[in-house]
């Protein structure tokens, strides 16, 4: 269940963080409802995930995935170009996230 809670922790904080550029400094009030529950649930889901994996895997896990969703929404809906070096470096990312979950002796498989 808490790999589920950590799930739901990323998916929120990605919304979150793509609707805040919409808010046009918090002066739209839809978009700033959307950032400010997201983020809400983001924490909370993430509190919940750390009662059976280690904070710092948890955190490592939920930024590197939402840094890499980010910068492919950044790409595919904004249309901001992403170079030969910002594609190695959210393959890094993802690759860190998996030698993480894969290889890690910290977590509880």
């Amino acid at each position: 269940m808490h790999w589920l809670y950590l799930a739901i922790a990323i998916v929120s904080e990605v919304i979150a963080t793509s609707a805040l550029n919409a808010t046009q400094g918090f002066t739209r009030w839809l978009p700033s409802l959307i950032v400010v529950v997201g983020y809400a649930a983001a924490f909370y889901f993430l509190s919940l995930t750390l009662r059976a994996i280690p904070l710092g895997i948890a955190y490592a896990v939920w930024s590197g995935v939402g840094v890499a969703l980010i910068a492919l929404i950044g790409w595919a809906v904004y249309q901001q170009p992403l170079d030969l070096p910002a594609m190695i470096g959210i393959g890094l990312i993802v690759a860190g996230v998996a030698v993480l979950n894969f290889f890690s002796k910290t977590l509880s498989h």
